[in-house]
């Protein structure tokens, strides 16, 4: 008999960590514990002791000594940048270069406001130091580095307190020499120094400003996250794991711990980028086509435009957290709305979020001292949760608590406890849907030409609301709904997308030059996948040329005609690839600006390689199908429509394929609810998903 082996996917969250454990079978199954926001390594523990406990085994050990990869998206960078708590960093640049950081291209998020302020400094000025040296775009030295003066810079910021240093010369993407010296003087002086962080190893191109911002957030964040990770590491081996742990990147890849202290900034935003992927996957299984996926859960609501069944990859102008970085991200935007969102008497208005109670003390109805309402205490009191059911039933919600909570914010509006619920609920709605409506105009889209795919723990609780108020037809909200972010981390394909740098006019540009980057760029490729328990029969390899017209700042990569698991030893690339991306990138330019600029020569600024390492995707077991009517559990009053009513609640669980339910209605799960207006009908998937035709 073949002995079941796991594999297990970890999404931090501000409230909750989200676990799921896939077997060699294809079955999930999956668990939440509440996030240890003082070390987020004990309530992963946590969560796999809950695995094991769900899948019968004796604890975490047993259910480790099993599982052969672990896949975890963190939230340590995020929350380092959100609370600016990162290591105290310091700035080695260029003579001439010490203030480009604060220039920020003057971008500026509200242009309109003369008083908003610049973001808190990573580095202030007297910890930016400069270093004669001198590189030139075509990788020749023209001022050699002055060793002296690297000393004296890495002696003064160690007399600072410095414990980490970003190191950003010019043009070092084209030759890294400089670069490379001053990190080994950097350690001789400061042998205690936490971590060196040099642009080309975190983000090897141009253009300049770009390169800095990026650099420094990594060596900012860097520290933090190794130590979490080492922590994390060390729980593992001790509870029986003996594999490689793999953390999640931005741009749905994966990486080791190692390469993770080296590139930490790469794992910002690491976790929504499962529940997209997931998303992109659910979506194609119901038959929808273009969608938007939002992912609400107890801090953050997270939305993605996915067409033609791909997210959207940015490559170059990602802002996080007041920073660009400038690395492959999938573009998804983030606010402050969540469960835990507080809501509060600002000045006599009130406003709800972008604090959140977190999962410690956590909503008033939690009953663990919190004392603020959120919107989870306002959607318990409008009938939305289940207060006996929620968190599959291990923790019983305080309603009154929650009452007397919106009733003492209400009272200088003369509300009581339901009136104040309802407001708060309009108003992180009206939030929520501003995100969708601000992502579709600026991609152009229609929100009535899309669905929605809901999930998180509380997505599924106001989307139908949101999808109606967009003029949207469906919304799917998927089986594993509840942890999809973390089914999508251990189920999704593993991506690594890297480039390096070639810069010369394209008729001039060495081929010889390109088919040694593109053999340096596949080998590190596949070392990341194997690493990644991914054999080379199963990567894919999507060669592209970054190509720009001249004055240009941002490349555009082109892809080199060839079949998507070619490598370069078998194909070489040729002047004739090289002038046949040139003509699409002629034509693209052409159908998206209607200008024709053939006179221009474009120049070549790199090359880029998307590898992806397939992944077996979990099997859905099919539902038996419904073969009477769908008998409701209970009734309860349901705040829905903009009045209350009477409305049936069903197990969701107890539920066939074809189920169909009409609103008003309550869909209850172990992890989350499907909330139904009066004139919705939802009904039950072969998969187990729900998908509503909004009325």
């Amino acid at each position: 008999m073949t002995r079941t082996t796991y594999r297990i996917g970890i999404d931090v969250g501000g409230t909750f960590t989200d676990c799921v454990a896939i077997d060699n079978a294809g079955h999930a199954t999956l668990e939440k514990a509440p996030t240890t926001p003082g070390d987020q390594s004990i309530g992963v523990l946590d969560g796999i002791d809950r695995l094991a406990a769900a899948l019968a085994l004796d604890g975490a050990p047993a259910l480790l000594a099993r599982t052969t990869s672990i896949v975890h998206g963190t939230t340590t960078g995020d929350n380092t940048m959100i609370q600016m708590s990162g290591a105290p960093t310091g700035l080695l640049v260029t003579e001439g270069f010490r203030d480009e950081i604060e220039m920020r291209r003057c971008y500026k998020e509200d242009i309109w406001d003369p008083t908003f302020p610049p973001p808190l400094p990573i580095a202030r000025r007297r910890v930016r130091l400069e270093v004669k040296e001198r590189i030139t775009a075509e990788g020749k030295i023209e001022t050699p580095l002055d060793e002296e003066s690297v000393r004296h810079a890495a002696r003064r910021l160690g007399a600072f307190g410095i414990r980490s240093i970003a190191i950003v010369f010019l043009h070092s993407y084209v030759n890294p020499v400089h670069e490379l010296r001053a990190r080994e003087i950097v350690h001789e002086e400061l042998p205690d120094l936490e971590l060196v962080s040099l642009s080309c190893e975190v983000h090897p191109k141009p253009p300049e400003f770009e390169r800095t911002s990026t650099t420094l957030v990594n060596a900012y964040v860097g520290p933090p996250i190794v130590r979490y990770l080492e922590r994390l590491e060390a729980a593992l081996r001790t509870n029986g794991y003996a594999h490689e742990l793999l953390i999640a990147t931005c741009s749905g890849g994966v990486a080791t711990p190692a390469s993770s202290g080296r590139r930490a900034v790469a794992t910002i935003g690491s976790g929504p980028t499962g529940g997209v992927v997931a998303a992109a996957e659910a979506a194609r299984a119901a038959g929808l086509h273009d969608v938007v996926s939002v992912d609400m859960g107890g801090t953050s609501y997270d939305v993605c435009l996915i067409r033609d069944g791909r997210p959207e990859l940015k490559s170059d102008w990602n802002w996080r957290h007041r920073y660009c970085i400038a690395l492959p991200m999938v573009d998804i935007h983030a606010i402050g709305a969540g469960g835990g969102s507080i809501a509060r008497d600002v000045a006599g208005t009130l406003h709800v979020g972008p604090e959140s109670a977190g999962a410690q003390p956590g909503p008033v109805s939690y009953g663990r001292g919190g004392t603020e309402p959120t919107v989870t205490d306002a959607d318990l009191v409008l009938g939305r949760l289940d207060p006996a059911s929620f968190w599959g039933g291990r923790l019983s919600l305080d309603e009154a608590g929650a009452r007397a909570a919106l009733a003492k914010l209400g009272a200088p509006w003369g509300y009581d406890a339901e009136q104040t619920a309802v407001a708060i609920v309009r108003l992180v709605d009206a939030h929520m849907t501003d995100a969708v409506r601000r992502v579709l105009s600026l991609a152009g889209s229609d929100p009535r030409l899309l669905d929605l795919v809901a999930f998180g723990g509380m997505g599924a609780v106001h989307a139908t609301t949101q999808a109606a108020g967009l003029g949207m037809q469906r919304v799917l909200v998927p089986r594993a709904a509840p942890t999809f972010s973390a089914l999508g981390l251990v189920s999704a394909d593993h991506v690594v997308d890297a480039t390096r740098t070639a810069i010369s006019a394209w008729q001039a540009i060495d081929t010889a030059r390109l088919n040694q980057l593109a053999s340096e760029l596949e080998d590190a490729a596949r070392n990341e996948l194997r690493a990644a328990a991914v054999p080379d029969e199963r990567v894919r390899l999507e060669w592209l040329l970054n190509l720009v017209y001249p004055g240009q700042t941002f490349d555009t990569g082109i892809p080199l005609d060839r079949r998507p698991d070619t490598a370069v030893a078998d194909a070489p690339i040729t002047d004739a690839d090289v002038a046949a991306c040139v003509e699409e990138f002629h034509r693209r330019n052409e159908a998206a600006r209607l200008i024709e600029a053939r006179a221009q020569e474009p120049t070549v600024r790199g090359l880029r390689l998307v590898a992806t390492g397939v992944v077996d995707r979990p099997a859905t077991a099919p539902l038996a199908a419904q073969t009477t009517p769908a008998v409701p559990i209970a009734t309860r009053r349901l705040w829905v429509d903009e009045w209350y009513d009477t409305a049936a609640v069903y197990a969701l669980d107890k539920l066939g394929a074809g189920a169909s339910v009409h609103g008003p209605a309550v869909l209850q799960d172990r992890f989350t609810t499907v909330v139904l207006r009066a004139s919705d009908v939802a009904v039950v998937q072969p998969d187990g998903a729900v998908l509503v035709t909004v009325g």
